[in-house]
């Protein structure tokens, strides 16, 4: 069971979904969704003071201390069944698509993305995209993962109204009794459905899709009612016995994780223990609830949490162990991807923990027995400092979930004092075997946090704010009720004692407030992100000197002087981008060293984030996928680039009779090549001029902009260019960009007149392919075939469909059919080129924004 809408409705795209209402926020302000979030937790909270006001916290504390281990253990063994439950989600979603996936994995991604997002569940926190990139990652494509998740979410309510209905139709609580069966009447319909209609399509609206046969969809039921009978289960054994029956119990949780999946809050929190306490309290005493729900949420909660975080440790430690095997490799990449939002969860949820901590009294055995061991002032500084290390865990999780180096030694450091602290305040050893679990499972995936940035240079969303202020605010209201019995005094705040646990909650909640002030304050007082700028000429000489040391040399596109740069530290590695509107546009991956690229597209993303923009990768490659999995991003295969591994070509043979016919007769008409240097481009200017104008008027198209050449004197006399003459005038030219040594020779803009005879570009490309192998280079490039090898399928994805038609200019300004097939002729080797991007709604604004952008402006969109 995901109680928060995690395994109900994630978004396939790359971002996590938060709940069934997680289209409906694309629409909304930022800002908004966090505030209503913030506005039901208070409504809720008031509802659980108001009925606990008249019992005492030792009251929770004994009614922990008497549950019996038997019962503990069952609820356990329960949460485990919940969880195996959720595993045959994903089996069984993955046999429906056609893809199915080994079960071990299947289980795992299930185990540690639902651990993530059922104990935090905020969007950017959720298990959602770790879904995502984990199945991306072993070889599913962006619509078998949508068919899983609609799958998975089908499979989740299926369970809830068949269990709901059954319950309601027994105890139907304050709701009418016929409710029950009317809820039965929808699985009971599906279940139908998959028998009358098998093995033909359903349409609903604009959706088609196929029902699962009979035994899937009964797979399905069982395994969400079993789900939600386990979960339900572990907060059934935790109560105290006799006071409800198992329907009653059924019926209020059922009815509260509603509740708690409609507010959008972690976990639901809050909002489900009101409604508890609304719906039982009149069966159950407040201080057993109480206690029942802290178990639960310890429970069901946060153990499967901490076993998230050991399982991706020792995973990290196999992985060292047989980093040759294929196995191995496969661990490696699945810690990777999920290692970051795990340890993230379990460091806030371990800075809540040192926070509440510290606002409830210690133990009286254990502090007597501290009497006799270690001085007051050590206790009262490990008071103090345990809850600064509380609150400094949570700031620290976001760096974490970043990949931050630096967040990543301050919260091992805060762990490792959390731990000392905790101990010394008040032997709470389960407190410290807890943060030890979260300490040794980060530092055996230490190597996953490798980037440098300053964490003060992080952007907080607004879901980030909310959750660390609710955990504060939280700590405070705990303390305020733990000690509502003792009288306030100023002199309360210079009390120290063995027993002045109030004392000490007040000077250790000045010290979380001082230390959130401070950090606020930092963040409000760092100067605010520069605008982008057009790349200075000294930017374009040092770019074009990387650009020159890399083996594909599309860095070169840098010198239209239409971009705008990102610098890594060293200044050996950039990245060049223009921003449309919201749209934040990288042309190709980064260039320079490997190293570099990392380090240098989180920056990217971050920057947009930080202008509140849509990070995009233009025509990237398939190497640096990972990367871009990694940042949250969806892929869309644009088409592929044809590379010519240039000691293979020859003319000879039947394939390329047409390319010797072609070449032998241009040169017996007076046809000459000649490969222009830089320093000779600008006397031949003018000619060149009149070639490109007589080409565009030839065309009827204007100059492309961005990921493409255009006309500029200063952009071509600073590289060679490429030029086929006849009768001694220009016919024909094309501006040659040359990588490293060993590496990639390609073309850019490529014009020829208007009486050129035909074939004077096989001629010019056959030419090039033979210089580009006289001079070492392995590969000559001819460019990209738009659309080429995307898939066309019914089934698959309408936006990978509408991506490579709606970047290419909007389809109409090039004429794609044969392409591919011109290209052929030279027998290329084909690599797929993408495009990585935000998905959802979004999608389509960043076509839009893209096509602006290539074309000089949204008018050039709607033009040639």
């Amino acid at each position: 069971m995901s109680t928060n809408g995690e395994t109900v409705a994630p978004l396939f795209e790359g971002a996590p979904a938060a709940g069934p209402f997680s289209r409906l926020r694309r629409w909304l302000p930022r800002w908004l969704v966090p505030a209503i979030g913030a506005v039901i937790f208070i409504a809720a909270m008031r509802i659980v003071i108001g009925e606990l006001r008249d019992f005492h916290y030792h009251q929770v504390a004994a009614y922990l201390d008497a549950l019996a281990a038997s019962r503990v253990a069952f609820a356990v063994l329960l949460t485990a069944g919940s969880y195996a439950a959720l595993a045959a989600y994903d089996v069984l979603a993955t046999r429906y698509g056609g893809k199915p996936v080994p079960l071990q994995r299947a289980a795992f991604a299930s185990f540690v993305s639902s651990a993530v997002s059922n104990t935090v569940g905020m969007s950017g926190l959720a298990g959602g995209s770790l879904r995502y990139k984990l199945y991306t990652s072993w070889g599913l494509r962006a619509a078998d993962v949508a068919r899983v998740i609609v799958f998975a979410m089908v499979t989740f309510w299926l369970g809830f109204l068949a269990l709901a209905g059954g319950v309601l139709t027994v105890e139907p609580l304050v709701l009418p009794r016929w409710l029950g069966p009317l809820l039965l009447v929808v699985p009971a319909s599906y279940l139908a459905l998959t028998i009358v209609r098998r093995n033909r399509d359903v349409t609903i609206g604009r959706w088609s899709f196929q029902l699962p046969h009979l035994g899937i969809a009964t797979g399905q039921l069982t395994a969400s009612v079993l789900d939600w009978l386990c979960a339900a289960g572990v907060f059934y054994a935790l109560l105290p016995e006799g006071r409800a029956s198992l329907p009653a119990v059924l019926a209020a949780f059922l009815a509260a994780q509603l509740l708690g999946v409609i507010s959008n809050l972690p976990g639901g929190i809050g909002v489900f223990e009101a409604a508890i306490f609304s719906l039982l309290g009149r069966t159950i005493p407040a201080s057993a609830l109480a206690g029942a729900l802290v178990a639960y949420r310890a429970v069901y909660y946060l153990l499967p949490l901490i076993v998230a975080g050991v399982l991706l440790g020792a995973s990290e430690i196999v992985r060292r162990r047989t980093e040759l095997a294929r196995i191995g490799r496969g661990v490696a990449q699945t810690v990777s991807l999920f290692a970051p939002a795990v340890f993230c969860a379990a460091i806030f949820v371990d800075g809540v923990i040192l926070l509440f901590s510290g606002a409830t009294p210690a133990e009286r055995d254990r502090v007597h027995l501290l009497r006799s061991s270690v001085p007051l002032p050590l206790v009262e500084t490990a008071h103090l400092a345990g809850s600064i290390a509380g609150a400094g865990l949570l700031l620290l999780a976001r760096g974490v979930q970043r990949r931050l180096n630096g967040a990543y030694v301050l919260a091992a450091s805060l762990l490792a004092a959390g731990i000392a602290a905790s101990l010394l305040k008040g032997l709470d050893y389960e407190e410290a075997t807890l943060l030890a679990l979260t300490l040794a499972g980060l530092v055996a995936c230490r190597r996953e946090f490798y980037r440098k940035t300053a964490l003060i240079d992080e952007p907080f969303t607004g879901e980030w704010i909310v959750a660390i202020g609710l955990a504060v605010a939280s700590t405070v209201w705990l303390g305020l009720f733990a000690y509502r019995r003792v009288s306030y005094a100023p002199e309360l705040w210079w009390h120290f004692s063995f027993g002045g646990d109030a004392p000490r909650f007040l000077r250790a909640s000045l010290a979380v407030a001082l230390v959130a002030l401070a950090f606020s304050m930092r963040k409000l007082l760092h100067p605010a992100a520069p605008e982008p700028q057009i790349a200075s000429d000294g930017e374009l000489d040092a770019a074009a000197v990387i650009a020159r040391d890399v083996e594909a040399p599309t860095g070169y596109l840098v010198l239209l002087r239409d971009k705008s740069l990102l610098w890594n530290d060293a200044r050996s590695a950039f990245l060049m981008y223009g921003v449309q509107r919201r749209s934040w546009i990288a042309m190709g991956d980064p260039i320079g060293p490997a190293a570099e690229a990392r380090e240098l597209a989180w920056r990217f993303f971050e920057e947009a984030d930080r202008h509140n923009g849509w990070p995009v990768f233009y025509q990237v490659r398939a190497e640096h996928l990972p990367l871009y999995v990694e940042l949250g991003l969806r892929l869309l295969k644009m088409g592929e680039e044809a590379r010519v591994e240039t000691a293979a070509f020859t003319l000879s043979g039947n394939s390329r009779k047409g390319l010797r016919h072609t070449v032998k007769k241009f040169e017996n008409e007076g046809g000459t090549f000649e490969l222009v240097p830089a320093e000779g481009v600008t006397a031949l200017l003018p000619e060149l001029r009149n070639v490109s104008d007589e080409w565009l008027t030839e065309k009827n198209t204007r100059e492309k902009r961005f990921s493409v050449g255009f006309f500029d004197p200063s952009y071509l006399a600073r590289l060679p260019i490429a030029v086929v003459r006849r009768e001694g005038r220009i016919v024909a030219f094309a501006n040659v960009w040359g990588g490293s040594a060993g590496g990639e020779l390609t073309v850019d803009l490529m014009r020829h007149a208007a009486a050129a005879p035909p074939g004077v570009m096989d001629f010019l490309f056959v030419r090039l392919i033979e210089h580009a192998r006289e001079t070492g280079y392995r590969w000559f490039n001819l460019g990209i075939a738009p659309l080429s090898g995307v898939e066309a399928r019914a089934q698959g994805p309408l936006w990978g469909r509408a991506a490579a038609l709606g970047v290419e200019h909007g389809g109409h300004f090039y004429n794609f059919q044969g392409l591919r097939q011109y290209k052929e002729k030279f027998g290329p080797t084909w690599q797929p080129v993408f495009l990585a991007s935000p998905g959802g709604i979004r999608l389509p604004l960043i076509l839009t924004d893209l096509a602006a952008l290539v074309s000089g402006g949204v008018r050039g969109i709607l033009s040639k």
